[in-house]
């Protein structure tokens, strides 16, 4: 039976855009893994499997629920040892867990706000709702006050990327010659921003740009499969 994947959508369901599930795709195709998917906007995370949790991504794998990405990556890890590894050892696991708060951190503080009022405008009605309602308590001001100048904040981004800059011009990915979950972490956060918004996050000639094409290459071209937004 094929694992179900809870992934995160607004009006059209064939558009999944949270960093966290994308992250949870790419793991699944890593691994060779059937899934399916389960299309969840925002107000109707709180009813997967009967309440079962309050966050997506969520898989379900036979009679086993896991939630949270870094979580399932490692139950996929853990369940399924004969398939391609995610993390190469110990190493892996402890270099995704700094690429993830990282991503979090330095990259998410600027994406996230950057993409509200594209993400928002995705959404269907109820959910626009939701969206403003809790966007807004969470940063203090208005969806279009948090986006507002990110093309002058576009350069920090740009310049917060050096390290992974310097890694991938000299490697095609961060687990060497094939990718591990670490890629897969801020290949998500950008297959956030490629589905939701036409503002464009990388220079075309900027090797993370080249980075981020490979990825969206993997697994028969899963990270295409989605048009970036016009």
């Amino acid at each position: 039976m094929p694992i179900k994947l809870y992934e995160l959508v607004g009006r059209d369901e064939a558009r999944p855009f949270s960093p966290h599930c994308w992250k949870v795709a790419f793991a699944l195709a890593h691994k060779g893994l059937d899934f399916t998917t389960a299309p969840t906007p925002f107000t109707a995370i709180a009813r997967i499997e009967d309440g079962a949790s309050r966050i997506v991504p969520v898989i379900r794998d036979g009679d086993r629920l896991v939630a949270d990405s870094f979580q399932i990556a490692l139950y996929l890890e853990e369940t399924y040892p004969d398939r391609p590894t995610l993390f190469a050892g110990e190493g892996g696991k402890a270099l995704s867990r700094f690429v993830e708060r990282w991503c979090n951190t330095a990259l998410h503080g600027f994406i996230g706000p950057a993409l509200l009022v594209d993400i928002h405008d995705r959404l269907d009605r109820a959910d626009q709702a939701y969206f403003r309602e809790t966007r807004e308590a969470r940063f203090g001001r208005s969806l279009e006050a948090s986006a507002s100048g990110r093309e002058e904040r576009l350069e920090g981004f740009r310049a917060a990327l050096a390290p992974l800059r310097g890694l991938v011009e000299k490697q095609a990915f961060m687990g060497g010659e094939a990718p591990l979950f670490a890629d897969y972490i801020l290949a998500g956060a950008l297959q956030w921003a490629r589905v939701v918004s036409p503002f464009q996050l990388l220079d075309a000639q900027d090797p993370v740009a080249h980075w981020f094409e490979r990825c969206l290459d993997l697994h028969g071209g899963l990270g295409r499969l989605v048009p970036a937004a016009a």
